[in-house]
């Protein structure tokens, strides 16, 4: 991804609302820049969806006004999960696709972000196309040529039919009991419908959004509810959504969570034990090593991509490969797919219950997590402290003591002065012991450059 950018960051653009650039100036303005470039590319059609902040009227209202200056039309969803917006464009043939969310973070924040017409992520000339437009004196479009606004109507059910449809042919839910947090969010409506037309028992939380409660002590950030009421409603199994609906927590009948590893896991399993898998499954520097290792038991391969689900989906596609995901829960089914979607990526994880007629705890057993040690070192001025001599000989020597049974990652924060030492390996005791005197190396390392 180019990192010459003024707004867009790897997933839109997002912040605090009322601080510059989310106000309703500046995205009136966005929406007739991305009109402007949009309209050049194709027809002049977008849609666009939010998830359940208070804010999301009134950048909505904002994004329409700046799409019709530029004469070009809003196809408006209401509340809609990301992934739905994504599949929406692609199924009404628009032009992009416009969600305003900011994903996991509370509601004093949002966020805008695009998809383009096959329901990707704009490639990065787009969206440097748009930036370039909003810094450009802004030219409304003869009054007969302006924009017009449309509600579409029922795209809860359009969306909740395809989702349904990523489940196996003929197959039902029958039978089971699910807790379902919608964490206040964008699939509040949504996912309770999907699982209980596919049969199951339905119990919900966190689908009575208020615009102030989306992700709130719920969801898939929080999942200590889910926890709780799987086991006090005896229910087999919970599901946790975020805000916007693109990621995935579970907990089995004992209330034990599964995060994104274990649910890639149980995916990659199931893929390759009834179809067979060609490539490599995708993970992240910050991937469980014990996920790298239970993958390639599967006889499948298994590449490290940037942390962010975005350069997931640039390995993914560069290779031609189906299948991806992060530990905090954004897993990519590209053969189901376009791009992470929580209920979607759910249903793989029940069809592989209902083929197996296994739990959920018994389906994750094939991977054991190997304990790992995340210990963050303040940075006292910019540094590489990969490249000082010092540090590397401590990795080497870390390194050197775990063997094949661990790893060592320093990476450093992408938004604080910080850098971030992680040891990884099958002995608890030791990796913690080990990642306590990296740490220290880098600390020593960093006083030593400032004295």
């Amino acid at each position: 991804m180019t990192n010459n950018r003024k707004y867009f960051g790897t997933d839109g653009i997002r912040g605090e609302v009322g601080t510059y650039p989310i106000n309703p100036d500046f995205v009136m303005k966005l929406g007739w820049a991305a009109g402007q470039v949009l309209a050049k590319q194709g027809n002049s059609r977008v849609l666009i969806g939010k998830d359940t902040r208070i804010s999301g009227y009134m950048f909505e209202s904002a994004l329409e006004a700046g799409l019709s200056a530029a004469g070009v039309d809003s196809m408006l969803l209401g509340p809609m999960p990301t992934p739905g917006v994504a599949y929406l464009t692609r199924t009404f043939r628009a032009q992009a696709g416009i969600v305003i969310s900011a994903s996991h973070n509370p509601y004093q924040d949002n966020g805008i972000k695009f998809f383009s017409g096959d329901g990707r992520k704009l490639a990065d000339e787009v969206e440097l196309a748009i930036e370039d437009m909003i810094d450009r004196p802004m030219k409304v479009a003869p009054s007969g040529e302006l924009g017009k606004a449309h509600r579409v109507r029922d795209p809860e059910g359009r969306y909740i039919e395809f989702c349904k449809s990523t489940f196996g042919v003929g197959a039902s839910l029958n039978g089971l009991k699910i807790v379902v947090d919608c964490a206040n969010g964008a699939t509040y409506k949504i996912a309770p419908d999907v699982f209980s037309e596919l049969g199951a028992d339905v119990v919900t939380i966190g689908v009575s959004p208020d615009g102030l409660n989306i992700n709130k002590e719920c969801g898939a950030t929080s999942p200590e509810a889910l926890q709780a009421a799987v086991i006090s409603q005896g229910a087999d199994l919970g599901i946790a959504l975020d805000g916007d609906g693109d990621r995935l927590i579970m907990v089995d009948h004992h209330g034990e969570v599964l995060d994104g590893d274990e649910i890639l896991f149980i995916i990659s399993r199931e893929r390759q034990r009834t179809r067979g898998m060609n490539g490599a499954v995708v993970g992240t520097l910050m991937s469980n090593l014990g996920l790298e290792h239970a993958i390639r038991t599967l006889g499948l391969d298994f590449k490290r991509a940037n942390v962010g689900d975005r350069y997931i989906m640039e390995m993914l596609r560069d290779n031609d490969w189906t299948l991806g995901g992060e530990s905090s829960g954004h897993i990519i089914c590209l053969d189901m797919t376009t791009t992470g979607d929580g209920i979607v990526s759910c249903l793989q994880v029940l069809d592989a219950m209902v083929r197996s007629g296994q739990t959920l705890d018994t389906l994750k057993s094939g991977m054991t997590k190997y304990p790992q040690t995340l210990i963050n070192v303040r940075l006292t001025q910019q540094v590489n402290v990969m490249e000082l001599d010092s540090v590397k000989k401590a990795v080497q020597e870390v390194e050197a003591e775990l063997g094949n049974t661990g790893r060592v990652l320093l990476r450093p924060s992408g938004t604080e002065p910080l850098v971030r030492v992680m040891v990884e390996g099958q002995d608890g005791s030791l990796v913690k012991k080990l990642a306590e005197e990296l740490a220290e190396a880098v600390k020593g390392a960093i006083s030593a450059l400032a004295a």
